[in-house]
């Protein structure tokens, strides 16, 4: 047996969720992306002798409904702790965070693998704590520079419970936490900029060991594609160190996504203790039933349930569910298309294909559908009652509405385009045979390849306007000289 498969991979994740509020946590400051460093302080955020600290109730609401979408339990009394492990890039020397009264207590995320199995992730908490600031380091004076911009914005940090058994997982729930964020309008989930930031704690142990192996966290993670790369590494880097009769040393490592391997940071037996205190600075809140119903009552479908939705009520695939609710923008579109068709697998096959091509094709990625949902929907409706085909939808109505507030009734009269009829279609094929005397002789010797061409001069002749379908078969018919129906 390969030693790979002869231990279990163990993974928890603490991912960071920069909340998208106005102002930070405990101050006024501006809490927002891209701006010149160090113009979103105030005193409070530097720390200045004399000022207090105020609690961003916002913050609080956004947290909660983090905890809703996860079924965790709602702490309704907390308090703030102080963090005392030093941050170089903290001006007060200690983060203010919640240790012994984390603003939501357990839950779960069910997230779905490749395979289409499920499984579900178990939370710890999700607690509120501030952001640190950003230091910068240049390599060619050594000197060190500070942005406190990001000092003090509102985080939530979601720890889940060390029962994560592959990369795959991982990767999984990272893109189901990112889908709930957005969902709810609590963070972009960019984790490019770092609104979205992840540490993953792994370790191996010898397959159907109870006891776990020492856990390593590594940190440096900017994608979800690296964070399945980083377990991936050090989980092979702590299996060949097992392999060889060394131990695994409990520290901090950094992934380098260049040379995909992880490098030691520091052990954690050089840490001090967090001598974690109740923050003197600020009283404990409560959560009243009427705000938490008010918090309640604000919420909106998780992508969870809105995959549900388009299965139980559209009678969707599970595979399209994904793909239509993967984006908010996309899942509510489909919603508004959903309101004027009942024909709701073609009206999905529409929105997956040119609806998301046309989106795709444009270079903006705030671009807005540049379609409306009843435009698409008396489209979809336009086909099923046989007013025109596919081929003309897609080719020649579909682009003419992109941008356009005209309707499909008004475009299709303007444009006088309509299916033609039987009778219609069978005096071109009758035209077309007629045209074509060798070609008919040499399909009916064997050639049954020229159907193609018959087919093709059948919808030039119409305009395209003729049913493919139904014209194959009246085609057949006659050049197998059978009496036209």
């Amino acid at each position: 047996m390969k030693p790979e498969f002869e231990y279990q991979l163990v993974v928890g994740l603490e991912v960071h969720i920069q909340l998208s509020t106005v102002s930070k946590l405990f101050s006024a400051d501006s809490n927002s992306y891209g701006q010149s460093p160090n113009t979103n302080t105030s005193v409070i955020t530097l720390a200045h002798p004399g000022t207090m600290p105020m609690l961003n109730k916002r913050a609080v609401e956004l947290a909660i409904k983090m905890g809703l979408a996860c079924n965790s339990e709602i702490s309704r009394y907390c308090f703030f702790d102080r963090k005392n492990y030093f941050y170089p890039d903290l001006p007060k020397g200690f983060q203010t965070t919640q240790d012994k009264t984390p603003i939501c207590v357990g839950g779960e995320i069910p997230v779905t693998l490749k395979d289409g199995s499920e499984v579900t992730v178990v939370l710890n908490r999700i607690h509120l704590e501030e952001d640190a600031g950003k230091s910068i380091h240049d390599d060619e004076t050594g000197d060190s520079l500070i942005d406190l911009n990001r000092a003090g914005v509102p985080l939530i940090e979601l720890v889940t419970e060390p029962v994560i058994s592959s990369s795959e997982e991982a990767m999984s729930l990272l893109s189901e936490i990112r889908r709930i964020v957005r969902y709810l309008n609590i963070c972009d989930g960019n984790m490019e900029q770092g609104s979205l930031r992840c540490d993953a704690n792994i370790s191996v142990k010898k397959s159907g060991e109870n006891e776990l192996g020492k856990k390593v966290e590594v940190k440096n993670m900017n994608s979800i594609r690296n964070v399945g790369k980083a377990i991936e590494v050090e989980r092979n880097r702590q299996i060949d160190l097992l392999e060889r009769g060394e131990k695994v040393i409990s520290e901090t490592r950094l992934f380098d996504a260049a040379t995909s391997t992880t490098a030691s940071m520091r052990t954690k037996e050089e840490l001090n203790d967090y001598r974690y205190f109740p923050e003197p600075d600020l009283s404990p809140f409560e959560v009243s039933q009427d705000w938490f119903d008010e918090i309640k009552a604000d919420m909106v479908l998780t992508p969870r349930q809105m995959r549900e939705k388009f299965v139980n009520e559209f009678s969707l695939s599970t595979y399209d569910a994904g793909v239509l609710t993967d984006d908010l923008e996309i899942a509510n579109f489909m919603l508004g298309v959903a309101e004027s068709t009942i024909h709701y697998k073609q009206a999905a096959n529409w929105i997956m294909g040119p609806v998301k091509s046309l989106l795709n094709d444009r270079d903006d990625l705030n671009t807005t559908i540049p379609i409306s949902s009843k435009q698409v929907a008396d489209l979809v409706n336009a086909i099923a009652d046989g007013r025109i085909n596919s081929t003309i939808a897609s080719k020649k109505v579909f682009p003419l509405l992109v941008d356009q507030s005209t309707s499909v009734d008004e475009l299709l009269s303007e444009l006088q385009i309509s299916i033609k009829t039987a009778d219609d279609i069978s005096e071109v094929i009758l035209q077309v045979i007629d045209a074509y005397p060798n070609e008919v002789k040499a399909y009916r010797n064997g050639k049954k390849n020229l159907i193609g061409m018959f087919m093709g001069e059948v919808m030039k002749r119409t305009n395209g306007a003729a049913d493919p379908k139904r014209s194959n078969e009246l085609l057949r018919t006659a050049l197998d000289q059978k009496e036209l129906t």
